[in-house]
């Protein structure tokens, strides 16, 4: 088949749509496929690269300075007679296609897909939305986040009254590119639950839950790389290393992690916490490490990206997240995979990964007392550890990448043909 993936966000930017679309790319590539991608350029200019066989046209874009790139390092804020200065932008914003349309259709019409698979809600989207209704192509498009990934990064959105009536707004928006699909996918059940109405006479296309998934063959568990450890300045012999691995933003609720710790340590003071990762939060996440007088357990790595990633994971003890804004969580994924245990909050659609009592703990959102008994009683008991990680390398075996690759194969065909029997109508 020839495919075109389209995403607003991709790598080398670091989340999980970028993450996703990479992969599925490179999979659909080695399957025997013929891949396109476009995404935007992250120098601004239009050009075109091709890695392992898939063709990546980044479109002509511009910085949006008021949100970091995900790809350069957040550098910590600016101080004036020793005062931190707000931020009011960023010298590395990120990247997006102000007016994609006519490149849009010239590189698909180049191309000729058989088939398009959207994978955000931006501006690219909009631009392939309108392509696929004027040309009658097939469409799939996935879901990746809820209303709160946007509104929960700036403070603007925080009140109450502000930010309930734009969720509401935002759900209605991420769901039209769903509901105009042939066939539609989200990455659990509970992010469908979430995002996609419960009355479904307006919105008739199929909506599986089909998870991101990762490669088994990259992220399993072994005894990590010294030498890898130590290019990060992590001991090898930690038994009770807490860490984390994701964006360092304020929807990912870190902090609350970071209190957890800090009450973690009254009981378990040799623990160390381990941050790997870069964001909007980094510098807030260190303020507040000094505040509770914790800074010389807590460690921040920075970005770490694989195969380097992949050590770290095996390093850790336990793998604890605040996140209450996840429709999967690659990330959790990974460190089950790495056989980690898991503790984290249940909200979004965590539960499907961290099932509680099985694999890890499942804490209240905000409960920091909660998740740091959680975290106490994993790192304090090295049989419930060997049991967790085992259930955790059994969980993640139900996220291979192998099944989504061969799934959304099956999905494609079954756009095309949905397609096809529309256009006879």
């Amino acid at each position: 088949m020839k495919i075109a993936i389209a995403s607003d966000i991709y790598y080398p930017m670091t989340n999980g749509v970028a993450v996703f679309a990479h992969n599925l790319a490179l999979g659909l590539s080695k399957a025997g496929h013929e891949v396109l991608v476009i995404a935007p350029s992250f120098n601004g200019k239009f050009h075109i690269d091709k890695e392992d066989g898939v063709k990546t046209v980044h479109l002509t874009s511009l910085r949006f300075p008021l949100y970091p790139d995900q790809i350069n390092e957040v550098p910590d804020k600016k101080t004036f007679l020793g005062l931190p200065m707000p931020r009011l932008a960023y010298k590395n914003g990120i990247w997006w296609s102000i007016n994609p349309w006519s490149e849009v259709r010239k590189v698909l019409d180049e191309f000729q897909p058989d088939v398009v698979h959207l994978q955000t809600a931006e501006t690219i989207a909009l631009a392939v939305m309108r392509y696929v209704k004027k040309h009658n192509t097939p469409l799939v498009s996935t879901g990746h986040a809820y209303p709160d990934n946007v509104t929960g990064q700036f403070k603007l959105l925080k009140p109450k009254l502000i930010k309930k009536p734009t969720d509401a707004v935002l759900r209605t928006y991420m769901a039209s590119f769903l509901k105009h699909a042939e066939y539609a996918t989200m990455p659990t059940e509970m992010a469908i639950g979430d995002l996609v109405p419960k009355n479904r006479k307006h919105f008739q296309v199929t909506v599986e839950a089909l998870s991101n998934g990762v490669d088994l063959s990259e992220f399993s568990m072994k005894k990590p790389k010294a030498e890898v450890l130590k290019r990060y300045d992590l001991s090898n012999n930690s038994k009770k290393r807490v860490l984390y691995v994701g964006r360092v933003d304020p929807e990912k609720s870190i902090s609350n992690v970071l209190i957890a710790f800090s009450k973690v340590l009254k009981k378990v003071p040799d623990a160390e916490f381990v941050i790997v990762g870069d964001g909007i939060d980094l510098a807030h996440l260190k303020e507040l490490a000094l505040e509770l007088n914790i800074s010389e357990h807590v460690k921040f790595t920075g970005k770490i990206m694989p195969p380097d990633l992949v050590e770290i994971y095996r390093s850790g003890t336990v793998f604890a997240t605040a996140s209450e804004t996840e429709t999967q969580g690659i990330v959790l994924i990974e460190a089950a995979a790495c056989g980690l245990p898991l503790v984290a909050v249940d909200a979004g659609a965590v539960r499907e990964l961290c099932q509680n009592k099985r694999n890890g703990e499942l804490c209240k959102p905000g409960d920091t007392d909660g998740i740091a008994k959680a975290l106490v009683k994993i790192l304090t008991d090295s049989e419930l550890q060997k049991k967790y990680s085992a259930e955790s390398v059994e969980v993640s075996k139900l996220h291979d990448l192998k099944r989504t690759l061969k799934r959304f194969e099956e999905i494609y065909l079954e756009a095309i043909k949905l397609k096809n029997q529309e256009t006879r109508r």
